[in-house]
């Protein structure tokens, strides 16, 4: 790599070709942040009848939450356990976030939603929250409270949004709107809270070229960090059973088709928007079909940078270009 490349200033103010989150918290705290997943027992509307049942059509929380995530345990057990499981991975992190994770983790009672994030701000070595829920499951007593926590700690909320297409939406069982969710993003943002989003590609019914021109409007959105994943089609999921029947329906990402594609995503996304993840993992026995093979989130990250490196191009690259046509 010539010193050029090497030395570029890009907009976010570290050499890396996209605004990474681990650099995002580095910069705030000048050092690692880890997140610790909880499983505090919320439920979904989706699921409790009353907006639907069944959930998610590919949702399973089981493919993605960690061994001490038990909703039986207290808000403390989970995050001390969590605390173990990831020290001898990420031994140099000092601080934690607790990242309220399964479900929609602001679909109860006020009260109860106090209780629950005021135990986990209680312990020591939390410096803030992650709070992982739907659009349709805020208001504006919920967040005025979760404004009233960010003047004192971090505190971020994840909306998932999964698409820009509503078709799609209702396809999944999402059961809100895509105005739905830019309404709670821009109130949430209004509020000063920071925002996030997730977003899945290659979902059911959607080409490539749906996935991609969704970028100019999440790149409109006023977000603060984002993750994206690679459809999975997990055992025992509403999709599963849909994949079986309709395979035709599904356009799955080889690692090589995805790597390119995302890289065409990433040049085009609004280079003030911290990227979180690129991709989703769930263990090889949760999954249908054989996947990505053994790569790890970290290899996968790697080879990303590595692919960016050799087209020497980064985030946003032609984000003014694409906003200009």
């Amino acid at each position: 790599m010539s010193a050029g490349k090497k030395n570029r200033a890009y907009p976010w103010g570290h050499d890396r070709r996209f605004n990474a989150y681990s650099n995002y918290f580095r910069n705030l705290y000048g050092a690692r942040v880890q997140k610790v997943s909880i499983d505090a027992g919320f439920s979904c509307p989706n699921r409790d009848g009353t907006k639907g049942t069944g959930g998610c059509t590919y949702c399973l929380n089981d493919a993605f939450n960690p061994s001490y995530c038990v909703p039986t345990k207290s808000v403390t057990k989970q995050i001390e356990e969590g605390i173990e499981f990831h020290k001898w991975r990420y031994s140099e992190a000092v601080s934690y976030l607790a990242y309220f994770q399964a479900f929609s983790n602001t679909y109860a009672p006020l009260d109860k939603l106090k209780e629950l994030y005021e135990e986990a701000l209680n312990f020591p070595g939390v410096v803030g929250l992650i709070i992982g829920t739907r659009p349709d499951c805020v208001d504006e007593e919920k967040l005025a409270y979760i404004k009233e926590l960010s003047q004192r700690c971090y505190v971020a909320v994840e909306y998932g949004i999964e698409s820009c297409y509503n078709k799609t939406l209702r396809r999944i069982n999402r059961g809100h709107s895509f105005e739905d969710a830019v309404r709670a993003v821009e109130r949430t943002s209004e509020l000063g809270i920071n925002t996030g989003a997730h977003f899945i590609f290659g979902l059911p019914g959607e080409s490539r070229e749906e996935m991609m021109n969704q970028v100019d409007l999440i790149s409109s959105l006023p977000v603060k960090t984002v993750k994206f994943h690679q459809l999975q089609i997990i055992k025992g999921t509403l999709m599963e059973k849909e994949f079986r029947k309709k395979p035709e329906d599904f356009k799955l990402f080889s690692w090589e088709e995805y790597l390119d594609f995302f890289i065409t995503f990433l040049e085009k996304l609004n280079p003030e928007i911290v990227v979180e993840r690129f991709t989703g993992e769930a263990p090889p026995r949760f999954l249908t079909g054989e996947g990505w093979g053994k790569k790890r989130t970290d290899q996968i990250v790697s080879l990303i940078e590595k692919r960016l490196e050799e087209l020497d191009t980064w985030q946003g690259k032609k984000y003014v270009l694409n906003n200009m046509k």
